[in-house]
């Protein structure tokens, strides 16, 4: 080439480029380009930032917080025999699985959000876990199946709606404190927006292998202590199976 600016005929540079595109997913080295999702001006809530989710913005979780008796779910048949056979000591929880969805959410820790033009990112202090949510409507694959499943999400009339799908099964996938587990059925469907300067979301869950009908819960997160950075989780496996040997034996 010798330092020449002449360019090679668009038909042939399209086509090499092309081949190696495909040969790239083909071989799942790469995923193809996908355009961000485009919004209206002013139809992108301001989600960024540090946000306070503990007691301070809401009640703490327990057995009837964030679900009551005008929102606890609707168990079939199947979630029923679960919850009666489930013990506390087999909770994941104790061997640092992490909380998932529709908890996480609720959980009493600070979280950060990250919003850019293709994703918006979930910090959260509880579990050091990380979710994604993809604005550039990309497809999952078998590799996105987790304990966090795979979010897309879309702006629409200034809220983020984010919906997730691909779980694992999960002993304790409903919450930590009700013994509903959930299947790889679950899709959880939150909606986040600006209030004055707190945010406020909602949460729904179906899961039709456990529940009978969708319930959802709404909350709010106030902005963090100025200055404030996550604080590291960093769960000790052996610290908390430790707590196990403290609970109330249901079997022998």
């Amino acid at each position: 080439m010798g330092g020449s600016n002449r360019r090679a005929p668009f038909g042939r540079w399209f086509g090499a480029a092309a081949s190696a595109a495909i040969i790239a997913v083909a071989a799942g080295l790469a995923r193809p380009t996908l355009v961000a999702q485009s919004a209206p001006a002013g139809a992108i809530p301001d989600l960024a930032g540090i946000w306070d989710s503990t007691n301070r913005s809401h009640p703490t979780n327990s057995a009837t917080v964030p679900w009551g008796k005008d929102n606890f779910p609707e168990l079939n048949e199947r979630a029923l025999a679960y919850q009666k056979v489930f013990d506390e000591a087999i909770s994941p929880k104790y061997d640092c699985q992490p909380s998932t969805p529709p908890a996480i959410e609720f959980d009493p820790y600070f979280i950060e959000i990250v919003q850019t033009k293709d994703r918006v990112v979930f910090k959260y202090e509880k579990d050091d876990q990380v979710r994604t949510v993809w604005l550039d409507g990309r497809k999952p694959t078998v590799h996105d199946i987790g304990i966090q499943g795979f979010s897309v999400g879309r702006y629409e009339n200034n809220a983020l709606i984010v919906e997730t799908d691909h779980y694992v099964f999960d002993i304790t996938g409903f919450d930590d404190y009700n013994g509903i587990p959930s299947s790889p059925l679950k899709k959880v469907t939150e909606r986040y927006w600006r209030e004055g300067n707190e945010v406020r979301f909602t949460v729904t869950v179906e899961d039709p292998m456990f529940l009978k009908k969708p319930t959802s819960y709404t909350s709010r997160y106030l902005p963090g202590p100025k200055g404030y950075t996550l604080v590291t989780f960093d769960c000790d496996p052996e610290s908390s199976r430790a707590m196990v040997k403290f609970l109330p034996p249901k079997y022998k």
